[in-house]
């Protein structure tokens, strides 16, 4: 459609940008054309991606002119990055510094960031019930995507703040899958103690991402928390032993256990749970389930995912 405005997806062969280009693409009469943003559009996912409809464009989050360009013409942006890259705060920063820079030179009304809390707020650094990573964090990928957004603030970028919630797919891809344990029985190890998790899956983050793109500048400035669910460990492992058809038991440990166990980023990854089981009335109550599908009428409940992914999950 020729009076369709372009949405310049940051990610777009990742989780949440995929998401979004695939949303947009499903929906050939809406107000947006989607324009994939990555840094090798001869990649398959880029060039299904384009055999689909949407523009590819080649970017780098560490090259600032390629943002630029990428985002030249574009109504708004979708913005991620992807700490899991390289494991490094100061990065992400720096990466999404130089997005604030290319919307803001772009003149792009509406910048959707794909964001997550400060937990300094809540937890200090010279608080020892959680041991301070990389000398100033406590959940480094945490923490740096809020101080990221102060640039959006400081440039008068018109942003949304989006805040996701756990992946599911951590369960099929981050090692976070039932393991079988001595009896052969299947075991769900989190440290989550009977504190409710919110979770969500990656597409739909993209779904979400659209509808606050279809609903103009109405979340512009906001701060929007989502999740498809919030589930206990047990609720967790009983929905998966539904899907699998077996047993799978939750193995509630604590965050020091969780962080011993070696992995790499099993501290990151075990502050984010203790920050999540801590403090869990204030992370619940940042996303809000009602709203999460009021954005993304096609929610997938966890149920729903496990019916489709389940057999995803490494087992072994």
């Amino acid at each position: 459609m020729a009076d369709q405005q372009t949405i310049a997806v940051v990610g777009a062969t990742g989780a949440q940008g995929g998401g979004l280009v695939r949303a947009i693409l499903a929906d050939p009469a809406g107000p947006f054309r989607a324009r994939a943003l990555t840094r090798n559009p001869d990649a398959d996912k880029a060039r299904a991606l384009a055999e689909r409809g949407a523009e590819v464009v080649a970017a780098d989050l560490d090259d600032p002119a390629s943002l630029r360009a990428a985002f030249d013409g574009a109504h708004g942006a979708f913005c991620v990055t992807n700490f899991w890259e390289h494991f490094s705060p100061e990065k992400e920063l720096a990466q999404a510094t130089n997005l604030a820079r290319a919307a803001k030179d772009a003149g792009l009304r509406h910048v959707v960031w794909s964001t997550l809390e400060d937990t300094r707020k809540w937890i200090p650094l010279d608080d020892d019930r959680m041991p301070t990573l990389q000398g100033k964090y406590k959940v480094p990928h945490f923490d740096a995507k809020a101080e990221a957004d102060e640039a959006f603030r400081s440039l008068g970028v018109p942003t949304t703040f989006l805040m996701a919630s756990f992946y599911w797919e951590n369960f099929i891809y981050f090692g976070l899958n039932p393991r079988p344990g001595p009896d052969g029985v299947l075991a769900l190890t989190l440290p989550m103690g009977d504190v409710p998790l919110a979770g969500i899956a990656a597409e739909d983050i993209g779904r979400c991402a659209y509808g606050v793109f279809k609903a103009g500048d109405q979340y512009v400035g906001q701060t929007v928390g989502i999740a498809s669910d919030h589930l206990t460990g047990g609720e967790i492992a009983a929905a998966m032993g539904r899907a699998l058809g077996q047993e799978v038991r939750y193995n509630a440990v604590e965050p020091d256990v969780f962080r011993s166990f070696g992995f790499p980023g099993a501290d990151e990854v075990g502050n984010m749970f203790q920050f999540y089981r801590d403090f869990g009335p204030d992370v619940l109550a940042a996303r809000d389930v009602a709203q999460t599908r009021a954005l993304n009428p096609a929610l997938q409940p966890f149920e729903d995912w496990l019916a489709q992914h389940a057999h995803q999950m490494p087992l072994a």
